[in-house]
């Protein structure tokens, strides 16, 4: 995304009640009508996106939904705008769009999903509303009305799921751990075979415990990288990979670049996933 095309990103926490559900709210607004093209990355968090403004965008080609739901993202996608936006977003943590949704996370990996087919009438009329309410603060106050009705509906699934929070929590502890060395202890440490760990977190997350891990490793190295204070090399043995060899390869799968090409080309839409 050119740094030219006129844009803001603004964030807002959640209410205590859903903070452990909710990394944050945002609202993004594009003033332009340039099309531009840009390519998003992984990021280990699932979002819900509300189109409020008269602008398309679009992934791998295809005209996304007025309702978003972005599952995994596990490769570099390919995205596209048109005219000017208004998107009221919601980034969850790895596990947590699952108290919100009936379906298998996992379905939804490298595609934007039309979330209004999903969840039906609710989340339509929480859209209607939306684009009736001018404050942004109304705005989220309707948002976590409606996601506090879906945790109410899905509550017999809660429990489930704050065990797989809990396993990614230790899991993430340290971001540099080499993906899957400790897969094994941390199945034993929950009294649960690996197979039904690995199971359990792709049901949940969308993800395997490997490939979670090498996204946060990945998200590690570009937050190292923004920083702009240390070599390649160094954030490549910071991060816990083999080599830098190791680091250029696995940083070319997520985001069909190299680190120093990287450097040259970040967006203002790969920024907001380090947030």
């Amino acid at each position: 995304m050119p740094y030219f095309q006129p844009m803001e990103f603004t964030y807002f926490p959640p209410s205590e009640i859903l903070k452990p559900y909710i990394r944050h709210y945002y609202l993004f607004q594009s003033t332009s009508d340039t099309s531009f093209g840009d390519t998003v990355f992984p990021s280990g968090d699932p979002e819900m996106i509300f189109n409020l403004g008269e602008g398309t965008w679009s992934a791998e080609g295809k005209t996304n939904p007025l309702i978003e739901l972005w599952g995994q993202i596990t490769k570099p996608l390919a995205i596209h705008s048109t005219g000017r936006h208004t998107m009221l977003g919601i980034k969850f943590y790895p596990h947590s769009a699952a108290y919100f949704l009936k379906d298998t996370i996992g379905e939804f990996n490298d595609q934007v999903a039309d979330l209004g087919e999903l969840l039906g009438r609710p989340v339509k009329q929480l859209h209607a509303q939306l684009l009736a309410t001018a404050e942004t603060a109304k705005g989220i106050a309707l948002l976590e009305t409606f996601l506090l009705q879906r945790l109410m509906i899905n509550e017999k699934r809660i429990l489930r799921i704050d065990r797989v929070g809990h396993i990614l929590k230790s899991m993430a502890s340290d971001p540099t751990d080499p993906a899957g060395v400790k897969i094994n202890a941390i199945a034993s440490r929950h009294g649960i075979t690996s197979r039904y760990l690995n199971k359990l977190i792709y049901q949940h997350t969308g993800l395997t415990p490997i490939s979670f891990n090498k996204i946060k490793r990945f998200q590690f190295s570009l937050k190292l990288i923004a920083k702009h204070d240390q070599p390649l090399t160094a954030i490549a043995y910071d991060c816990g990979y083999f080599d830098q060899s190791h680091f250029i390869k696995e940083f070319k799968t997520f985001t069909g670049l190299t680190p120093s090409a990287y450097l040259k080309s970040i967006s203002p839409v790969n920024q907001l996933l380090l947030q």
